[in-house]
Parts: C-alpha cells; sequence; structure tokens
C-alpha cells in the first residue's frame, strides 16, 4: 500500500519537477555558463567576467537597466494604489450580480492578446485618437495633442495590463476579512482610515505583497508595451536583450543582461519580503 502511494506521489510530482527542471533551472544555467564565455576567435571562447565588465562600464546599460527598475516599482506602486479600492469594492461592498460584473470588467481585458491591447491604447493616445480629439473639443488643445511614445504612455499600458494580477489576489485576501472585525473597529471608536491602517491593511498584506511580485516581474519582463507605447527611444532593458540575441547574435552579452535582470528581480523580490515580514508560503498560498 505504502509503496503504492510512493508511486502515486511521484507520478504526481514528475511533471513538476521536469517543468522546473527542463524551462527554468537548466535554461538559467546553461545562461550563467554562456555569459562567462568570451570570443577570442571564430568559434573559439574561453571563460572570462569580460562581458559582466562591458555591462558595468557602458554607462547606456547601467542608465538602462536602472529605469527599467525604477519604472516597474512605480508601475507596481501605481496598480496597487489603483487595484486596493477596487479590490475592496468588490469583496467588501459589492454584492450578488454587481460583485459578479464588476470582477467580470477586470477580468474582459485579458480575453484578448497583450498584442490587442496595446494596439487599442496606441489607438486611444495618438494625436489623431479619441483623447487628443476630446481635448480639442472640450477647448483644452488647439491642435492634435500626440500622447504617445513617452513615460506615461508607458506607465498607462504597464498598469492596464498588470491590473487584474494585483486584484485578484486582493480580492482573494480581502474577501476572508470578517465584516464583523471592521464594524467592531467602528464601535470602538475608530475611524475610517485607522480601520484601514490597523485593520484592513495587515490583513490584507499577503494579498498587497503577492500582487505586487507578480505585478513587478510582469513590468520588468515586459517587451511588447513598452516597445509600442515608449517607441524606438524607451529604453527598456528587456529590448537590449532582445537586440543582443536576435538582432547582434551577441549571446554572451545577452545572457549577461538576462541573468542581471534574474538578480535584480529576486533582490526586490527578497528585500520586499523582508520589509514587509512576509514569507514565500503565506503570500502565494
Amino acid at each position: 500500500m505504502q509503496a503504492a502511494h510512493r508511486l502515486g506521489f511521484v507520478l504526481l510530482l514528475t511533471p513538476l519537477v521536469l517543468w522546473l527542471a527542463l524551462l527554468i533551472i537548466i535554461p538559467h544555467i546553461d545562461m550563467f555558463f554562456v555569459s562567462l564565455r568570451e570570443r577570442v576567435g571564430v568559434g573559439e571562447y574561453e571563460t572570462s567576467l569580460a562581458n559582466y565588465r562591458t555591462f558595468l562600464e557602458e554607462p547606456l546599460y547601467l542608465m538602462t537597466f536602472a529605469r527599467t527598475a525604477v519604472m516597474s516599482v512605480l508601475a507596481t506602486a501605481l496598480t496597487l494604489l489603483i487595484g486596493f479600492p477596487v479590490a475592496y469594492y468588490i469583496a467588501k461592498i459589492a454584492r450578488g450580480r454587481v460583485r459578479s460584473a464588476l470582477f467580470l470588467l477586470c477580468l474582459v481585458p485579458f480575453w484578448v492578446s497583450e498584442l490587442v491591447r496595446t494596439f487599442g491604447w496606441m489607438i486611444l493616445l495618438r494625436e489623431t485618437g479619441v483623447f487628443s480629439s476630446l481635448l480639442q473639443w472640450a477647448g483644452l488643445a488647439q491642435g492634435p495633442v500626440e500622447m504617445l511614445y513617452n513615460d506615461a504612455a508607458i506607465m498607462v499600458g504597464l498598469v492596464y495590463t498588470s491590473m487584474l494580477f494585483m486584484v485578484v489576489p486582493l480580492v482573494t485576501t480581502l474577501d476572508s476579512l470578517d465584516d464583523a472585525v471592521i464594524e467592531a473597529g467602528y464601535d470602538l471608536g475608530g475611524s475610517g482610515p485607522s480601520i484601514l491602517r490597523e485593520i484592513v491593511i495587515p490583513h490584507a498584506m499577503p494579498g498587497i505583497v503577492s500582487g505586487s511580485i507578480v505585478v513587478f516581474m510582469l513590468s520588468l519582463g515586459n517587451y511588447l508595451t513598452p516597445i509600442m507605447l515608449g517607441g524606438k527611444d524607451s529604453l527598456w532593458f528587456t529590448e537590449l536583450i532582445y537586440s543582443q540575441f536576435i538582432v547582434r547574435f551577441n549571446w554572451e552579452l545577452g545572457a549577461v543582461f538576462g541573468f542581471m535582470l534574474l538578480i535584480l528581480s529576486s533582490v526586490i523580490v527578497w528585500g520586499t519580503l523582508r520589509l514587509t515580514g512576509q514569507t514565500l508560503e503565506k503570500t502565494m498560498g
């Protein structure tokens, strides 16, 4: 009987192990070894840290790396600020069909591909788009207004693309908060802000951290949205990775960029967990 249970456990675990090993662990190990190669001739390589020195000594690479990190953190913060009230309303205020309808509205944009969603924002933000026409109609602009190809357009696209991944964990966490606890807070003389600070946010912290991690990862690794909404001067780090691998065929430097992006995301996620006192088990559970 124990052998049968053990066999069943192994069979259930095997797909997960294969998934992690073949698609995550082995490719990252190989990427690390590729990043240590220095081309010294046609088909000849030697182990060296020269590619890492190139990354650290090139101001454009460092500036793009830092800019991508800052923009991703900012996109995560904006997504949280917008998504938290939405999630709270869905979880604690809306009831019945209204709640289902609101949740469906958050889900509907993800029924189409990211490419279609990004094209939609390009149509809205271009100089002949809806927003520009409204500004001219209202007399707030004398002519067409180009709202594309800037940081604000990139931020709009990143927040819009990531919103569902912030709202879902927040709704799940807030839904487990007993309404009686909030009512007790009011009965004891608490104000709205104090209850939010002392009861709601601490209870929702696992969902906040979980959603923030997912949104940050999606923003940091996003390629399509920054390139299309930010234009050729968007200076997004994933564009540099694509350029090294696909355009220049410099896999060694591209592997360095990819590995540095992995290190950055790991450090920020670790720092977030330490600052909030959360664990991966608690946030992802």
